[in-house]
């Protein structure tokens, strides 16, 4: 992987989470980062030439799951990992209907799970 450079959108409402995961996996120069805190502005620059959508689930403009049915619906390459603190049984099972490669609850118990997810998924 050290050589393919992987392109990752984050979508999450909370700057802080986008920055914390933004810097840690642009730490060593395999991934170009792009950050959202409005999924609505993310969905129009996701195209086949992204690799993999960190999804945040609870979002004030739209929900994360309503995001991940508009990403399935384009047909697009991108694998989704879901992201939220409020996880209900219901949330997983519609999360992967949908289409969604994994989920991950915050806070991250180590931000080395979620590069272990990706890396899992490509």
């Amino acid at each position: 992987m050290a050589n393919k450079n992987i392109s990752v959108i984050i979508i999450d409402d909370e700057k802080d989470i986008l920055d914390m995961i933004e810097k840690y996996l642009k730490r060593d120069g395999n991934y170009s980062v792009r950050t959202y805190q409005n999924p609505i502005t993310a969905l129009s620059a996701i195209d086949n030439n992204v690799d993999i959508v960190l999804l945040d689930i609870m979002m004030p403009q739209m929900n994360g799951l309503d995001v991940l049915t508009e990403i399935t619906k384009k047909q697009l390459k991108a694998k989704v990992i879901m992201m939220t603190a409020y996880s209900t049984l219901d949330k997983v099972l519609k999360s992967h209907r949908e289409g969604a490669t994994h989920y991950i609850m915050k806070p991250f118990e180590s931000l080395r799970v979620l590069d272990q997810k990706i890396k899992e998924i490509l």
